[in-house]
């Protein structure tokens, strides 16, 4: 297939088709940009095992792990063991923009680094906590709960910067300095959780189980580890491919998620990147924080448990003919 256009070396094509159905966006405007804020963006993938999201022509969008056959030789890989998979699984380190440019030609709109780097996977380099509202919840609930999380840091001496997801929450990142186990690192996030939601009960939650949020923001203190978190400036699969957008603490009150798109970006950018702005430098955890984690159940083991126990219960209740 000829291409449209080359760029650093990347044959670009079919640049005129629709990104997705409700993009509001052609496949030019993914790559234009993305080659735009290749600057900004690249700082925050090179070096860590990544995971996109694409979405071709009449496919349903999917998550991609593994690199494909086909990746050319001057995208960096690197091997990393998947427990769940019992496999190797070969992700490319996304290191300069003639890596982005390829990833966008093969219709990659979403970039999810982990929160470590290769070579080093048990010390994490950020925390991270994801607000999410509830079902129908005004984007007003999560910025509340935001606050709140804002506040749990200060108390425990600590400082994050905050971006909207590109979806319907936002992310708080708090830099760390490098020296914390990965263990260490998951309970110190659960108890930021715990104390955050302690600051108002009837706002926040750190219900894992979605049934028992009662209509709550969910404090998701799981992200720590391997797990990954749409980079900042990440365009996003939703109506009008809105982007994840750092957004100052005392603006974060009037923010619009849905005013940050593929198309405006760029103009609210300028020539600055605000993601590094406002990142505050790498930090310790306190040890107190670790500590008073340790004693705070894993949310995904500890929901995994009590869906058990509520099956076994809905089953029993069946068998006794109760209603």
């Amino acid at each position: 297939m000829s291409a449209d256009e080359e760029r650093d070396g990347v044959p670009l094509t079919n640049l005129g088709q629709p990104l997705f159905a409700g993009s509001e966006a052609t496949k030019r405007d993914l790559v234009d940009y993305l080659d735009a804020v290749a600057g900004r963006l690249v700082p925050q993938l090179a070096g860590r095992p990544l995971s996109v999201i694409r979405v071709l022509r009449g496919q349903k969008p999917f998550m991609q792990k593994n690199v494909p056959k086909y990746t050319p030789p001057f995208v960096r890989t690197v091997a990393v063991w998947a427990e769940t998979s019992r496999r190797e699984v070969s992700y490319a380190l996304c290191d300069d923009r003639r890596t982005l440019l390829w990833f966008a030609n093969q219709r990659a709109v979403e970039y999810h680094p982990p929160l470590v780097r290769a070579g080093a996977f048990d010390r994490p380099t950020h925390l991270v906590m994801d607000l999410d509202p509830p079902a129908g919840g005004a984007f007003a609930s999560v910025v509340g709960a935001a606050h709140l999380v804002r506040r749990a840091l200060a108390d425990a001496g600590l400082e994050g910067a905050v971006k909207t997801s590109g979806a319907k929450g936002v992310h708080v990142f708090v830099p760390l300095d490098g020296r914390t186990p990965i263990e260490d690192v998951a309970a110190a996030t659960r108890a930021l959780a715990a104390r955050a939601e302690r600051l108002d009960p009837a706002l926040a939650t750190t219900a894992f189980i979605r049934a028992d949020r009662e209509g709550k923001v969910f404090l998701d203190s799981t992200r720590a580890g391997g797990a990954t978190v749409a980079a900042a400036y990440s365009p996003r699969i939703r109506p009008g491919t809105p982007v994840s957008f750092p957004v100052p603490w005392d603006d974060l009150d009037h923010a619009d998620p849905g005013a940050f798109t593929i198309r405006t970006a760029l103009g609210l950018l300028g020539d600055r990147d605000p993601w590094a702005e406002l990142m505050p430098g790498p930090q310790a955890l306190p040890a107190d924080l670790v500590e008073e984690g340790r004693a705070i159940p894993i949310a995904r083991v500890q929901a995994m448990h009590e869906g058990k126990r509520r099956a076994r219960a809905r089953r029993a209740d069946g068998a006794s003919g109760k209603e």
